[in-house]
């Protein structure tokens, strides 16, 4: 008996989410099969890709130092990252706001984000210091500052979501992340109150978490398919929102993209190494159920992109 091919469509579909304004705008999601299931039906939208700019003068690697070469300000990095073949959108990410750390004050980064406004064309999406309550301050006046331009607030999380709802999202009208801690639940939770709040559900994009590929990945992935698996066979409209991974930040902080060439010869380049991380992991994050992943280095953009052209 012959093979009979059995397409997967769900009648369920992922909301779609738009990131930015006029011609430069990105959709993200709206599919009603599995990631990269272009063989099942016509993917609605391609995966998106978004670039890591941080406002920290450092760099994990010489060819991101060459990338930057000139570029003083954030804005004039995110101008040339935005110029970028292949970039959706740009990820501001204010690292200089951590209290523990340069505690950049909060109207610097307002006046940062603005010139970046000013720099470029292409969708925004700003990401904070990982302190709950600077990024909570950040977010909402930046949102304002911002107002009219849909960027989305990278991230929302169970100790600031109500501030972050009500300032970002229903206030200025701006985008909203999602951020849980790698279990379906605990996404399932966060998604229920920020809607909860008043924020629609097609304005929410989540982060499940992420990992470096070897580093606890494995969970990464169940979480991202499980996901994925329950807002489409299972129809669960509290799951439905597209997914943004923020891969970059995770490879490029591990001992494989981090340990001089020197200390361990037998590796071999550093920066090559780190490019393979943020590849595997980005490949592997697109397949299991991420819409969109950040990535930091212009070789892994155009190596992912590649790859996504292949498949669609």
């Amino acid at each position: 008996m012959p093979f009979q091919k059995k397409p997967q469509v769900f009648s369920a579909t992922i909301h779609e989410l738009t990131l930015g304004t006029g011609d430069t705008a990105v959709k993200i999601g709206g599919q009603n099969v599995y990631n990269l299931y272009a063989f099942d039906a016509s993917l609605k939208n391609p995966p998106r890709i978004g670039i890591d700019v941080s406002d920290a003068p450092e760099q994990p690697c010489k060819g991101l130092e060459a990338f930057y070469a000139g570029a003083s300000t954030l804005a004039e990095k995110a101008k040339r990252a935005a110029a970028l073949e292949h970039v959706d959108f740009v990820c501001i990410r204010f690292d200089e706001a951590d209290p523990n750390g340069a505690n950049k004050s909060v109207a610097d980064c307002v006046a940062d984000a603005k010139a970046v406004a000013e720099a470029i064309d292409k969708p925004i999406v700003v990401a904070g210091c990982k302190n709950a309550d600077k990024d909570a301050e950040l977010f909402n006046q930046i949102a304002e500052a911002l107002h009219g331009r849909n960027i989305l607030v990278l991230s929302a999380k169970e100790e600031n979501y109500k501030a972050v709802s009500a300032g970002a999202g229903l206030a200025y009208g701006q985008k909203i992340g999602a951020e849980s801690a790698v279990d379906i639940n605990l996404a399932k939770q966060l998604n229920v109150l920020i809607t909860q709040m008043g924020v629609q559900g097609a304005n929410v994009a989540m982060n499940v978490g992420s990992a470096a590929a070897g580093y606890g990945f494995e969970y990464v992935a169940s979480t991202l398919e499980r996901v994925k698996a329950a807002a489409l066979t299972q129809n669960d409209a509290t799951l439905q929102m597209p997914i943004i991974t923020p891969v970059g930040t995770e490879a490029w902080g591990v001992k494989e993209a981090t340990a001089p060439e020197a200390e361990i010869p037998e590796w071999g380049d550093q920066e090559e190494r780190g490019i393979d991380m943020e590849v595997e992991t980005a490949a592997a994050c697109l397949c299991y159920g991420s819409d969109a992943v950040i990535l930091k280095h212009p070789e892994s953009i155009k190596t992912i992109s590649q790859l996504i052209a292949a498949l669609m």
